[in-house]
């Protein structure tokens, strides 16, 4: 099957897969505890995904040229027998590069069972390392040493490199980010900034609270020089540096001041089996009732192709020419995966 290209020329080659929209943060920026209450009513069971609709989703986007595939949530940690998920997809030929995002409170528990189901990666959100900062920023107050752990437990099972992303806000986090930086690269670990975006409709997001890269670079370079190194790979979402004194790497991802939607080659696979063309989307297409029907891999084939040959998403680029989107609220990242 020949790669596929959406309408400004970008081929596919990343597919985020959400496998639950539940998760244990409440996190202020993603899943605030105002909105995503004990009363919220999260997808059913039934309504959510097998593990083998999503093999099957994957297997024929890695027809497409997919080759990269990252598990997320929600929490993904929280999906009962995760790694026979993981041990499916590792065996999807054309899957080169395999991994998920977590919040690592569960990590330590699962790191060594994931790593031999044929996990590659894990990326972290660890959004501070200050334990005050910390508790308020997960919602729910969680204790920084159980998200450690995980981190440490994965380092020892070999899922790396690891990466630990951390959403930056103005009044929230900033001042914590030296000493984040300084965890990471004492444990050889890359530190990716994220500016805080406005994914979704529930967290009240002002552009007054994004904290823009450049500014984030500036403080980090300050106390460690640092150098701009080449993307690792086309498509990839971080502005990469390297730290002078060789103590690794930092990673800058400027969705609100610098977009990079030209480069961006994902697609989303929510829980529920609908397919998303942008973190800022407004809607997806369902897949279920061709998973669940009769019409085979084709109908999928057909149905998946389509809809990257049709796409042509550019939010992050409206928003900085102040053109956004109309068609609705924003899906939240929890159900989306980021």
């Amino acid at each position: 099957m020949p790669d596929v290209q959406d309408r400004l020329g970008r081929p596919l080659r990343d597919l985020r897969v959400s496998i639950t929209d539940r998760c244990n943060f409440r996190c202020t920026y993603c899943m605030p505890r105002e909105t995503f209450g004990p009363g919220f009513r999260f997808l059913p069971r039934a309504d959510v995904l097998t593990f083998e609709e999503i093999a099957r989703v994957v297997r024929v986007a890695a027809g497409f040229g997919v080759r990269k595939v990252r598990i997320t949530g929600g929490e993904p940690l929280l999906r009962r027998d995760l790694p026979s998920l993981v041990a499916q997809l590792a065996s999807i030929e054309g899957i080169e590069d395999l991994a998920m995002t977590t919040n690592g409170a569960l990590l330590a528990r699962y790191a060594w069972d994931l790593a031999g189901a044929g996990l590659k990666r894990v990326t972290v959100s660890l959004d501070s390392v200050d334990e005050d900062t910390f508790r308020l920023m997960n919602g729910v107050g969680i204790e920084l040493s159980a998200v450690i752990a995980g981190i440490d437990a994965a380092a020892a099972a070999g899922l790396g490199p690891i990466k630990l992303n951390a959403v930056v806000q103005r009044g929230v986090n900033e001042e914590g980010i030296l000493n984040l930086a300084e965890f990471a690269r004492g444990r050889g670990h890359t530190l990716r900034l994220i500016e805080y975006m406005d994914v979704g409709e529930s967290h009240g997001w002002m552009l007054e609270q994004v904290v823009p890269a450049a500014e984030l670079l500036r403080t980090i370079g300050q106390r460690w020089p640092l150098e701009e190194l080449p993307a690792g790979y086309p498509g990839e979402v971080a502005s990469r540096y390297r730290y002078q004194d060789g103590r690794g790497e930092l990673g800058l991802i400027t969705s609100v001041t610098a977009p990079f939607c030209q480069s961006c080659t994902r697609l989303r696979l929510s829980a529920d089996g609908k397919l998303h063309t942008c973190l800022f989307s407004t809607g997806g297409r369902d897949l279920r009732p061709l998973l669940r029907g009769e019409g085979g891999d084709e109908a999928v084939q057909a149905e998946l192709g389509a809809i990257w040959r049709s796409r042509s998403d550019r939010y992050s680029e409206q928003r900085a020419e102040w053109k956004p989107r109309s068609g609705g609220p924003k899906v939240e990242m929890s159900y989306l995966g980021g």
